[in-house]
């Protein structure tokens, strides 16, 4: 099987529509944090990292009257529900291994709680962990780390940097949590 590389699904153009919609700056920033996370925890890095870009591919956009309304779209949101499908079909589409597809998910589905009436800290495995602080450190007030803007150029040649690091970091006994 193909391993299924960073540029990879960040060139997919169901990645392309959703990214640009959630932030290219943001999902390529917290997918390096994420790197570093898993990379100091001894977390799998290749999960963390395809996790982290797809984190925010659930998100939608809210507008009142033309003008993006955040709290009411935080009232609403369930991007990470939809992001965890939407990630789930795409990494099997383009020939993830279906234990990896669904690892990714669920850490995508537990990236954050804001659409839950309860609060998941204490149950997120190390790996879910990692991709929750990645997120976290790269977050700006009103969601303005949504509109940060990076080429899709420069996200390329970083997503590139972050694969040969996967490469240079993997271990065959490395888990799937």
């Amino acid at each position: 099987m193909k391993r299924v590389e960073l540029v990879d699904i960040f060139n997919h153009p169901i990645t392309q529509k959703y990214l640009k919609r959630s932030g290219i700056h943001h999902a390529v920033s917290t997918t390096e944090q994420a790197v570093k996370l898993a990379k100091a925890r001894g977390v799998n890095v290749e999960l963390a990292a395809k996790a982290a870009l797809l984190h925010d591919i659930g998100h939608y956009e809210w507008y009142n009257d033309g003008e993006w309304d955040y709290q009411e779209y935080r009232k609403h949101d369930i991007h990470a529900i939809k992001g965890a499908e939407r990630a789930h079909k795409l990494l099997i589409r383009l020939g993830e291994d279906r234990k990896t597809a669904k690892a990714i998910s669920v850490t995508i589905l537990l990236h954050t709680d804001s659409y839950l009436p309860f609060s998941v800290d204490g149950m997120r495995t190390p790996l879910h962990e990692v991709v929750y602080e990645a997120d976290e450190m790269e977050e700006l007030p009103g969601g303005k780390h949504h509109y940060k803007t990076m080429t899709i150029e420069e996200a390329q040649k970083r997503l590139k940097q972050l694969d040969q690091e996967i490469l240079e970091n993997e271990s065959p006994h490395q888990s799937i949590s």
